[in-house]
């Protein structure tokens, strides 16, 4: 993660060859371009995940890591989808989640109903 006040992306400019491509150019719609630089890191050390859309509509995010508790990716998967709906624009009709798949980095995806998914948040936060 590259992280820079905005008086000096001149500079960083320079380095777009080497950053962009792997992702880590500074961005101020990512939050990587701020005057307050401790906050951002505090932020970013503290787990804050961007998450972005391709050109089909399908969202990519990672929900965790194989070492995390069950509990753990049920807690990150059920913030990640109450995330999405919250960003639902007040103008989309119908519904807004088609499928939802998770899957590890190289392995098969597992389609999860999403309608089932947020059955399962409400269970999650009744007991």
């Amino acid at each position: 993660m590259a992280i820079s006040t905005p008086d000096q992306m001149g500079k960083v400019g320079k380095l777009g060859r080497v950053l962009g491509p792997r992702g880590l150019m500074p961005n101020p719609k990512t939050g990587t371009v701020t005057p307050d630089i401790a906050r951002a890191v505090e932020e970013f050390k503290a787990g804050k995940v961007e998450y972005r859309t391709d050109r089909h509509g399908n969202v990519h995010v990672p929900i965790g890591k194989a070492s995390f508790s069950a509990q753990d990716l049920s807690a990150n998967f059920h913030a990640v989808l109450d995330e999405v709906m919250r960003a639902r624009p007040a103008s989309t009709k119908g519904r807004y989640l088609v499928t939802v798949s998770l899957s590890s980095t190289m392995g098969p995806g597992v389609r999860i109903d999403p309608a089932h998914a947020a059955d399962l948040t409400e269970e999650d936060e009744a007991g």
